[in-house]
């Protein structure tokens, strides 16, 4: 059964009626929540892959052959080409190829990569295998842009937190199961087809190449819903009156009214993203970059890293390692639609990216001075509730900041500068790691953290110069999204229109 318009359903000026209801219906909130499916899902191959190395450090560096600096490098070409690819995939999706072919575009690339990367492994050559990584690095980074565009264009501001809340969620659902499955892959593998070396790494890494396949359909469904959407608005458009007052659909109703359907071919122009923009983004863009610099620093390099040091600094198997290892990403599954949805009914974001940011301060100062207290694995939790904290309150700002049409280009901005943080603390940590040991790399992740909370709390003070614009409650911001009148509507949108305010 198509999910198309019934026969006769659009007659005396109703909406059309669609076979399966609302849930069919592009328009109507079911429908709209129903997309978050795809959303949230579009990622997980895309994270699964990306810490494939992480999930298998020690079979890594003894069946390859790795030193602890190639070993992070793995990460660091994964980050050097997004240091400028971020930004212009972002641009690209604003400006030229629209959200619809950018995410179906980007999910091809991790696919492709990640098979390289595996036959980088079998063969084995470690150059094929940081070529590959640079060229996953192009689609992943890439993709999560097209992916925080799709959210900021299907759903409202005072929605954000919790849309970004559960796609983050289903991300790190594939982070661990990443974490918790590769290594019985690895030996299942090996077992079967009696290989050992970089065979069986070869092999475990083309299966799960196999993921990344799931975020390429996903990104084909949403094009196709998302061109209903589309095709169902400019119907509506089309048919109304220009002496009748508009009707709008529950998409439509907290619009600005300068992000309103285009009205005339002026203000479509105007509302087209350049270049020059981007040395425009207000402060708050500037240092939500620094936050994201300063913080990831301190999550994702450590847990490349992580397995090696749980083994040492706290005796444990490297199973017992690899699942500690792995409790930042099951917490912040678990917790960051919970997190999202409190952060958005009760407000004062930039107060819970302070938190988030000062509790993963506190964490790497318990691994780096405590060694009897709590055990690694709790320690490992704050850190995982310190993300979802971060990251459900952070994003979503970037949407009350903007208007839709630069978005995307801002959001590959930021994920521009912080691959190149990204990149540099990688090379940085694995070399501290090798010569320095644990506790300077501790320490290390502690200066981050502080620069982290620093920028949070300039912000803040920002916030407070300008009217508290950001860090407000959840009943103010409603208030301000129902006082919002929207203008009327006489052009068709695009898939580089845009949707949302």
């Amino acid at each position: 059964m198509s999910c198309v318009p019934l026969e006769g359903s659009s007659q005396g000026g109703d909406a059309p009626r669609y076979c399966c209801g609302a849930l069919c219906d592009p328009r109507s909130n079911v429908h709209r929540y129903g997309m978050l499916f795809f959303i949230c899902l579009m990622s997980f191959g895309s994270y699964y892959c990306f810490d494939n190395p992480a999930a298998l450090q020690d079979a890594f560096l003894m069946d390859l052959h790795l030193t602890m600096t190639q070993f992070m490098n793995l990460y660091a070409f994964y980050s050097w080409p997004n240091v400028v690819l971020s930004l212009v995939g972002g641009f690209f999706i604003d400006r030229v190829i629209g959200i619809r072919w950018g995410a179906i575009f980007f999910a091809s690339i991790i696919f492709v990569g990640q098979c390289l990367f595996a036959l980088g492994a079998f063969v084995p050559s470690i150059y094929l295998m940081y070529f590959s990584r640079l060229i996953y690095g192009i689609g992943g980074e890439s993709l999560s842009v097209a992916q925080n565009a799709y959210a900021t264009a299907w759903y409202t501001p005072s929605e954000l937190n919790f849309v970004f809340g559960l796609s983050l969620s289903m991300a790190r659902i594939g982070s661990t199961i990443n974490m918790n499955t590769m290594r019985p892959l690895y030996k299942a593998l090996g077992a079967t087809f009696h290989i050992t070396g970089n065979k069986q790494m070869g092999l475990t890494l083309f299966v799960a190449s196999v993921t990344c396949l799931l975020s390429i359909v996903c990104t084909i469904s949403l094009a196709y819903f998302y061109q209903r959407y589309l095709k169902a608005q400019s119907s509506i458009v089309v048919q109304q009156p220009q002496s009748q007052p508009p009707s709008y659909n529950s998409i439509d109703e907290t619009q600005q009214p300068s992000e309103a359907v285009v009205q005339h071919t002026d203000q479509e122009e105007e509302n087209r993203i350049k270049l020059r923009d981007i040395f425009h983004f207000p402060a708050p863009i500037w240092l939500i970059c620094i936050i994201c610099v300063a913080y990831y620093v301190t999550v994702f390099p450590f847990i490349s890293l992580g397995l090696v040091f749980f083994k040492h600094k706290y005796g444990l198997e490297a199973s017992e390692a690899a699942a500690v290892n792995s409790l930042v990403f099951v917490v912040s599954a678990v917790a960051s639609p919970l997190v999202g949805a409190m952060v958005a009914w009760i407000g004062y974001s930039l107060t819970w990216v302070t938190s988030g940011v000062a509790l993963s301060i506190v964490c790497h100062g318990v691994f780096a001075f405590v060694s009897t207290g709590p055990p690694p694995a709790l320690t490992m939790c704050c850190l995982g509730l310190s993300y979802s904290v971060l990251a459900s309150s952070l994003w979503p700002l970037v949407g009350a900041v903007l208007p839709q049409y630069q978005r995307a280009t801002a959001y590959g901005l930021i994920q521009s500068i912080q691959n190149l943080g990204l990149g540099l603390i990688s090379l940085l940590a694995g070399y501290i790691a090798d010569t320095k040991g644990y506790l300077v790399l501790e320490l290390f992740f502690i200066l981050c953290g502080s620069v982290a909370l620093l920028a949070a709390m300039v912000l803040m003070l920002w916030d407070l110069q300008n009217g508290r614009r950001l860090n407000v409650s959840f009943a103010k911001c409603r208030r301000k999204a129902v006082a919002t009148t929207p203008v009327e509507a006489s052009s068709v949108p695009t898939d580089t229109t845009p949707l949302l305010g």
